[in-house]
């Protein structure tokens, strides 16, 4: 094709320039497959190609130019490199070179969300929550016809919910929570016929709330000024079981004691629901259904996979040859896994579930199918397809670099070690993860095996959080309950261990002793330490080396150069996260907050205090109190310098 081609790519990004554009390379040609520009039909791929880049790359940049990128973390979003399904971080393209989902959570952004946003015609998924922007929703919101979940929750976002909204026609989550938004919910907003969520809670919103948004499978509107136009009881929250009186013409702020009662009285009405295939759905009433949110039974399978591709068991078949032993890649609770090539040379990994009939039925595992295609996060490993008969089977993408507990404990000899700055970049990607997984999921999600083997390293080293689509949903309780414990031992929380109560604060806890595996780089439970000392845990282990201020002795003996103030940090942070009572544990927002050095120097002083108080109570117990303790409990305040 040649120079026709990059002539013709040029003339294009002439003719749009002043929109941040610079000439490509003939990016677009690789579309043609080398084939020369002797048709129309070539002539017309070619001119569609360069303009939808264009369009995709400069809406990008101006999107990266509006949110006040101060610390470079778009950095990879380069105006020179207009192609961004190549190298660009936190977007995500189809097999077409469509962008279809930009993941910003928590990134500290403060600018404000770019009109340009419009021209992304083929996003389905933006996430924008936890940030600190300003400014309005632009009105070009509603060009995003293909869009299934946007999120903006806990920003300052101001002004009015755009009535161009309405064209959404295919969005499934809505979430503005916790913004400044004011003026009245657009009617057309609450009639789009597939909305699953609607989250406008404690926001500055006024008027009424349009009847046909009560129709909606879940949503939230408290802490607004808004009133119903009903002769019904008002439910401003239909999961909180928040009622307000139809007499009543506004909506006082709600207060946290009767949030949390009802929660706590919806709680008690949960039916255990377990299975292997872990569903997220309707668990009330007297006949338990293996249903989910958005599918009302069993021969109803109109579910929307976007761009997730079905694969034949044949083909997974002959790309894993036949599951041969020499392609597994590793084995964990639900099932093998196995590295395949695609027929077009796509390496990929195909998880073979261990129950090849679960006792859910198909549409149970389409709809979870559904749930993990949606949960889409730069930490998150992005399910590609399925095969869902004669077995049910996952797509991933191949991890060439593994995971992480590979690359700590397992690498073959010659191989570089993963120095310091890489694993604090793995416990920080890590953490955003988990936290997308437990505050911004749609279902959120309980992991319930957070460990060194379950982090995977993409082709930058940076962390990628796998085998979370199989763990149980949470809908909105924050703790399951379980017949069966998931989970490997030393990762697993006292609690969980002891109860069967699984919650977010477990897998907090898991997140912590991964942390330490990231410092030490050692596994959890190493029986030869009994030649040394008692503590087969390595929990245990760091704790008697802290007591005894060998904190040189908890260090990776391969990690060559490290800060040592970074170290302790760390370390203090997986303290926190592995505290015995839940409670007393931190959330993952507050985990990422920590790493990057926001409260940790405050909480750390508030533990050590509890701490100092501990130890003092311990001291004046009566010996025979003492001596009926468990051993843990026998020792010293565990001392590090606060953090920074």
């Amino acid at each position: 094709m040649g120079a026709g081609a990059c002539m013709l790519c040029s003339l294009i990004d002439r003719a749009n320039e002043g929109n941040h554009q610079t000439v490509r390379l003939c990016e677009c040609t690789t579309y043609l497959e080398g084939g020369e520009l002797t048709s129309m039909v070539n002539f017309a791929k070619l001119v569609s190609c360069c303009i939808a880049s264009n369009f995709e790359g400069n809406a990008l940049i101006a999107i990266k130019e509006a949110l006040n990128d101060s610390e470079g973390v778009l950095i990879s979003w380069d105006v020179n490199l207009l192609d961004p399904c190549s190298s660009w971080r936190y977007v995500t393209c189809d097999g077409q070179k469509h962008v279809i989902a930009v993941s910003l959570a928590l990134l500290g952004f403060s600018g404000y969300l770019s009109s340009q946003i419009g021209n992304l015609t083929f996003l389905q998924t933006l996430e924008l929550q936890d940030n600190l922007l300003s400014g309005y929703l632009p009105s070009e919101l509603g060009n995003l016809t293909q869009l299934l979940s946007f999120n903006i929750h806990n920003n300052s976002i101001t002004g009015s919910i755009p009535n161009s909204m309405s064209h959404l026609s295919k969005l499934k989550y809505l979430i503005l929570s916790n913004n400044s938004l004011t003026g009245g919910i657009p009617i057309g907003v609450a009639e789009i016929s597939t909305l699953l969520k609607l989250d406008l809670s404690h926001n500055h919103l006024k008027g009424n709330i349009p009847e046909v948004a009560f129709e909606i499978p879940e949503y939230s509107f408290a802490d607004n000024q808004l009133s119903c136009d009903t002769n019904k009881p008002c439910i401003l929250d239909n999961h909180a079981g928040i009622k307000v009186g139809a007499q009543e013409t506004s909506v006082k702020k709600l207060n946290l004691p009767a949030i949390l009662g009802g929660v706590l009285g919806g709680m008690l009405a949960l039916t255990v629901c377990t299975g292997l295939i872990l569903k997220f759905g309707n668990c009330y009433g007297p006949h338990m259904q293996d249903t989910f949110v958005d599918v009302a039974a069993e021969d109803d399978l109109k579910i929307s996979f976007g761009q997730l591709k079905k694969f034949s068991w044949r083909e997974l078949q002959t790309a894993t040859d036949n599951f041969d032993e020499i392609n597994l890649l590793g084995q964990g609770g639900f099932g093998k896994v196995y590295k395949g090539v695609l027929g077009d040379g796509t390496p990929i990994a195909v998880k073979r579930l261990k129950d090849k009939q679960d006792s859910g039925g198909l549409a149970a595992f389409l709809r979870e199918v559904d749930m993990i295609g949606v949960a889409v996060h730069r930490n998150l490993l992005h399910l590609i397809g399925y095969c869902a008969t004669p077995e049910r089977l996952l797509v991933y993408p191949f991890m060439a670099n593994k995971s992480v507990a590979y690359q700590l404990r397992e690498r073959s000899e010659g191989m570089g070690v993963l120095d310091w700055r890489h694993r604090k970049d793995v416990a920080l990607g890590a953490a955003r993860g988990l936290a997308y997984l437990h505050h911004h999921c749609n279902p959120r999600i309980i992991h319930r095996d957070v460990k060194a083997a379950n982090v995977l390293l993409d082709e930058n080293l940076q962390a990628v959080v796998g085998d979370f689509g199989l763990a149980k949903s949470m809908e909105n309780q924050n703790t399951y309950v379980t017949t069966f414990v998931r989970g490997t031992l030393g990762h697993i929380a006292p609690e969980y261990l002891s109860t069967g109560k699984s919650s977010v604060k477990a897998d907090v806890f898991g997140f912590g002793i991964m942390l330490l595996e990231l410092v030490t780089g050692q596994s959890t439970i190493d029986f030869a330490r009994l030649n040394e000392e008692d503590d087969v845990f390595l929990l245990d282990h760091v704790k008697k080396l802290l007591r005894e201020k060998k904190l040189n002795a908890i260090v990776d003996p391969s990690l060559q150069q490290y800060i040592a103030q970074e170290v302790e940090e760390l370390i203090q942070v997986a303290l926190l996260c592995t505290q015995p009572t839940p409670e007393d544990r931190p959330t993952m927002m507050e985990v990422v907050k920590m790493l990057v050095g926001e409260g940790l120097a405050e909480r750390w002083e508030e533990w050590q205090q509890v701490e100092y108080i501990r130890v003092r109570e311990y001291e004046m117990m009566p010996q025979r109190l003492v001596d009926g303790m468990d051993s843990t409990m026998n020792q010293e305040a565990i001392e590090l310098s606060s953090g920074r």
